[in-house]
């Protein structure tokens, strides 16, 4: 097995050419720790995960050869899994049960928090970022994070809240049912179904990072 140190720079050389990139690293304490596949209690998870629209390419290629349900996360296993075999590590998806807490470990890695969409906001990368896995392991991996301020509480027009049709989001929360009434409508299917969720293109924290208008339509097809 590779030491600690070596981790990151190994996990980054085999999966970012396929624009998987390393996230973030969580150390955990005794009594909160995942379990890891021999049953022994993970020391830390490594997320991984896209920065814009950093996997489409590789992902795109990959899905003019394969098909079936769930592509995106099979495409993602197809890479992350041969990783943790190599490393002796054990693979977390957010697709698999147990149900790993992701958005917690992404809050703790990264210092990021919700946005009134309930979508994690990056003060780079904006509301235009995903989690696509996690790497576990039995020992604590160094890092260091730069705590940022939330970019919702600097944000004094919030557009977020007002381009949505039918007032789905609000700083209260997200309203899924008129949301997905919204997209089943005529307008939703020639709206926010064609070019992206409208209240989610408001946000102007990390625009340059926005999903390219395949990659858009493909995540809003995968909500039905």
């Amino acid at each position: 097995m590779s030491g600690p140190f070596a981790i990151r720079e190994l996990v980054s050389e085999a999966l970012e050419p396929h624009g998987i990139r390393v996230r973030g690293v969580v150390n955990f304490s005794c009594g909160e720790r995942p379990l890891l596949a021999d049953g022994v209690q993970a020391r830390s998870v490594m997320l991984l995960g896209n920065v814009g629209g950093s996997i489409w390419p590789a992902f795109d290629r990959w899905r003019e050869t394969h098909d079936g349900a769930d592509p995106l996360d099979s495409w993602s296993k197809s890479l992350i899994r041969p990783v943790a075999q190599a490393l002796e590590a054990t693979a977390y998806f957010p697709s698999d049960p147990p149900w790993q807490p992701f958005q917690q470990w992404a809050m703790r890695a990264e210092g990021l928090k919700p946005s009134p969409l309930g979508i994690l906001i990056h003060p780079q990368y904006g509301l235009w970022h995903g989690y696509r896995g996690a790497l576990g392991f039995p020992f604590a991996i160094e890092t260091e994070r730069v705590l940022e301020p939330h970019a919702c509480d600097d944000c004094r027009d919030k557009p977020c809240l007002t381009a949505c049709p039918v007032g789905a989001i609000s700083l209260s929360g997200f309203e899924v049912v008129p949301c997905r009434s919204h997209l089943e409508s005529g307008i939703g299917q020639v709206g926010c179904m064609k070019t992206g969720c409208l209240a989610r293109n408001a946000c102007p924290v990390g625009a340059s990072y926005r999903y390219g208008q395949e990659q858009l339509r493909f995540h809003m097809q995968a909500l039905f």
